[in-house]
C-alpha cells in the first residue's frame, strides 16, 4: 500500500497526461480550467486504493479513476450555474469565467469523456463497470435535483436529508472504491461491503462538514464557517433545530430564514446562539459517529488481511476526526 499523497500523484500524473493530448477547441479551455482547480482528489484516489487493496494492477485503473474526478467536476460545474455560485475553490466558476451557455457545454463534454474514462478497462469488467457507473450517474443527479427541491420546501425531514446526501455524494465514495475493486478481480461479496462501507462513511463525512460549517476553525476546515446559515441550507442542524425548537425559537429561526437583508455576521451568531441551546451539534455528532460505525461494520466483513483492513480504517478516520 501507498501513501494518500503517492496516490494523489498518480492522479495528477494521469490528468496532466490527459492535458497534453486535449484538442485545440475553445470547448475544451473550461474543461481544462475546472480539472486545474485542485481539490484532494479523494475519489479517484479510492480507486486506485481499492486495486492496491485487492492486490489488482495500478496501471489498470488509472483511466477509470481519473474518469471518476472528471464525472466529479462535472457535477461541480453544474452545480455552481445551478447555484449560481461566483468562486469554486477561490477561484472564478466557470460561467463567471465564460459564460453559461459555454459551461453548460463544456459541462456535458466533460461528462462524456468522464464516460470514456471510467469505461476504459478490460472488456471481463466492462458490464460490471457499466453498470455501476450508470446507476451510480443517475443516482447522483436524483440527489442534486431532491437538494434544489429542499431550497423552496419547508417540510422537508431529516430521513430525506439523509437520503438526499447519500444520492448526491455518498454513492460517488462508494462508486469509486466499488470501481476499484472490480478492475482488482475482487469477489462480489468483497466489492459489495466496500460499496456499502464507502456509502456510509461517505455520509458521515458530510454531516461532519455540516457541523464543521457552523462550529469549524475557517482556517483549518478551508471555508467560511457559516456559509450554510448564510445560504438557509437544510442542512442536519438546521433540520433538528426546527424539529426540537420551542415555538419562541422556531419563530426566531424562521425570521433569519426569511429576512432578505441582514448582517452576516449578526445572522451566523444568532442561529448558531439557537444550534447550542438545543444541543444539536451534539446530536448531529452522535449521528454522524452512528453511521461511520456503520461503515465500519462493512468494512469488517470484507476478505482483506487485518493490515490492508486497518489502512482503511486509518484513512476513514483521518476523514471523521478533522479538526473542529
Amino acid at each position: 500500500m501507498k501513501e494518500i499523497s503517492e496516490y494523489q500523484s498518480l492522479v495528477l500524473e494521469q490528468l496532466e497526461l490527459l492535458e497534453k493530448e486535449k484538442s485545440d477547441l475553445a470547448l475544451y479551455d473550461p474543461v481544462s480550467y475546472i480539472l486545474s482547480l485542485g481539490g484532494k482528489r479523494l475519489r479517484p484516489v479510492l480507486t486506485l486504493l481499492a486495486t492496491d487493496l485487492f492486490g489488482g494492477k495500478l496501471e489498470d485503473s488509472y483511466k477509470s479513476a481519473v474518469g471518476i474526478e472528471m464525472f466529479h467536476n462535472f457535477t461541480l460545474l453544474h452545480d455552481d450555474i445551478m447555484d449560481d455560485a461566483p468562486l469554486r475553490r477561490g477561484m472564478e466558476t466557470v460561467h463567471e469565467k465564460w459564460d453559461i451557455n459555454s459551461a453548460i457545454l463544456s459541462g456535458d463534454v466533460l461528462f462524456v469523456q468522464a464516460f470514456v474514462m471510467v469505461t476504459s478497462c478490460k472488456d471481463k469488467y466492462l458490464r460490471s463497470v457499466l453498470d455501476l457507473f450508470n446507476v451510480t450517474a443517475i443516482e447522483v443527479c436524483e440527489g442534486q435535483h431532491l437538494d434544489m427541491e429542499f431550497e423552496t420546501r419547508e417540510d422537508v425531514t431529516i430521513p430525506e436529508y439523509i437520503e438526499m446526501i447519500k444520492l448526491k455524494t455518498s454513492v460517488l465514495v462508494g462508486c469509486a472504491l466499488k470501481l476499484g475493486a472490480i478492475l482488482a478481480d475482487a469477489s462480489k461479496e468483497d466489492q459489495e461491503n466496500l460499496y456499502d462501507f464507502g456509502v456510509n462513511l461517505g455520509i458521515a463525512f458530510q454531516i461532519q462538514d455540516d457541523i464543521l460549517d457552523v462550529y469549524g476553525d475557517s482556517a483549518l476546515f478551508g471555508k467560511q464557517v457559516g456559509g450554510d446559515i448564510l445560504a438557509n441550507k437544510k442542512t442536519y442542524l438546521l433540520l433538528k433545530a426546527l424539529e426540537d425548537s420551542t415555538p419562541q425559537q422556531e419563530e426566531e429561526l424562521n425570521t433569519w430564514l426569511n429576512k432578505s437583508t441582514y448582517d452576516n455576521a449578526e445572522k451566523v451568531t444568532a442561529v448558531t446562539t439557537v444550534f447550542t441551546d438545543l444541543k444539536v451539534k451534539e446530536q448531529a455528532d452522535e449521528v454522524m459517529w452512528e453511521y461511520y460505525e456503520k461503515s465500519i461494520d462493512f468494512l469488517n466483513k470484507i476478505n482483506l488481511p487485518e493490515e490492508n483492513k486497518n489502512y482503511l480504517l486509518d484513512f476513514a478516520k483521518t476523514l471523521i476526526e478533522r479538526s473542529k
